[in-house]
């Protein structure tokens, strides 16, 4: 079984094919797909590679990380299982206090004046 391998930092006209295409010089490649945002279909800059052996995983490390695909220097490393990662925050958005002054004295929606 072959391994995963994380490609960072792509030029945002890379696709699948391509990045399978710039892959291939260092072995089989089992699967490409580059990553793209579910609102607008637009690439996220990196994308995953799957290679046929351990071998040729080492192989796309070494000959392509730091090497220029579609315009742009990609990073290459073995990609982590997603159980590896850090947890993200809740609800993504820092939702803490803030926006308005509320309370009395200068500011929007402060009392005191009448506008």
């Amino acid at each position: 079984m072959g391994k995963k391998l994380y490609v960072g930092s792509l030029s945002y006209d890379t696709t699948d094919e391509s990045l399978k295409e710039a892959f291939s010089q260092a072995g089989t490649v089992e699967s490409a797909s580059v990553i793209t945002d579910k609102m607008s279909g637009r690439s996220r800059g990196f994308g995953f590679v799957e290679m046929a052996t351990d071998e040729e995983a080492q192989k796309a490390i070494e000959t392509l990380n730091g090497q220029e695909v579609d315009g742009r220097k990609v990073t290459v490393n073995e990609a982590r299982p997603m159980t590896d990662r850090p947890p993200r925050p809740a609800g993504g958005f820092n939702r803490g206090g803030g926006g308005f002054n509320r309370g009395g004295g200068r500011g929007f929606g402060g009392g005191g004046r009448d506008y």
